[in-house]
């Protein structure tokens, strides 16, 4: 082989089907476990306001899941023109509920009602969201005790695909109290999948080409279809997509497609590994939600 010549390493799918099939099971082993010590089995009880067919969907794949590996689950539907006192004392008697160790109020809310107030009435030690104002700020704290599930999900993909962290030059593009933020916090932090130097980038960013372009890990978290395109990743760059929007598709039955916020087809030929939507972040938040409620269920038995 001529010394010019350079050999094309191929770029890695990252299957978040397949690393949340492993999360499964060691969240199965751990609820019979602690069913067989305690002699019942954590449960998770889940709030669902209104009918958007992406939080249907999203909590169907939740009830699935906890089928699964053997954790209890309720889903309470209620309508969408629900007062927020009314909300509010929903959540308050599943607080007081033994049967449930974990709560989830399932976000987006209808607009009259304020979801910071909502969340704030959880009993902290049952937010398996992680999105109350004190776990949010333990984690602020370096001493993480419920972390949101997708940023959870995005570290324990980094790990299992041994995308290196320590030391790398991470970009998120978006800054959602749900995903950018807590990712944000928890790479910074020292241990394993984590120990990076953190780049937010947002609306107000002047050239956010400028900062993906440096990243050894580029994280697209915006909620817009092809932020990133390929000009605005380097080599060899590792590439998490955690945006799923639904765009027209005529030749789809249902008349549209998920995609994520990364143009894929093109960032591919130069990332050294990717996630796909679907497919990619989507089952890893569910898995790690799941690992949540088996330790909520840890704590209040303690």
């Amino acid at each position: 082989m001529g010394s010019g010549s350079t050999i094309a390493m191929a770029t890695r799918i990252i299957s978040g089907n397949e690393i949340a099939k492993k999360v499964h099971g060691e969240v199965a082993t751990k609820v019979r476990k602690f069913a067989d010590s305690h002699g019942y089995s954590p449960g998770l009880a889940v709030v669902l306001v209104g009918d958007d067919p992406a939080s249907h969907s999203y909590v169907r794949r939740k009830e699935r899941a906890c089928a699964e590996v053997g954790i209890v689950t309720e889903t309470i539907n209620i309508s969408a023109d629900v007062s927020a006192d009314k909300l509010a004392g929903v959540v308050d008697e599943l607080n007081q509920d033994d049967r449930y160790h974990g709560v989830l109020v399932q976000l987006p809310l209808p607009d009259h009602i304020d979801a910071d107030d909502i969340i704030n009435g959880l009993d902290p030690l049952k937010d398996v969201d992680g999105l109350h104002s004190q776990n949010a700020g333990l984690l602020s704290l370096n001493r993480p005790r419920f972390v949101p599930a997708t940023p959870l999900g995005v570290q324990r993909m980094l790990i299992e695909e041994e995308i290196e962290v320590n030391g790398a030059e991470v970009v998120i593009v978006g800054r959602s109290s749900l995903v950018s933020r807590p990712l944000a916090l928890l790479l910074t932090q020292r241990g394993l999948g984590a120990n990076a130097t953190v780049t937010i980038c947002h609306t107000g960013t002047k050239d956010v080409g400028a900062h993906t372009r440096r990243a050894d890990i580029v994280v697209a978290a915006a909620g817009v279809p092809n932020t990133i395109t390929a000009d605005m990743v380097k080599e060899g760059a590792a590439v998490i997509d955690v945006g799923v929007s639904r765009v027209e598709d005529s030749t789809r039955r249902s008349g549209y497609r998920l995609t994520g916020d990364v143009d894929f087809e093109a960032v591919k030929e130069k990332a050294s590994a990717i996630t796909p939507v679907p497919g990619g972040v989507g089952p890893m938040t569910v898995a790690m939600l799941l690992e949540n409620v088996v330790m909520a269920a840890k704590l209040q038995s303690a």
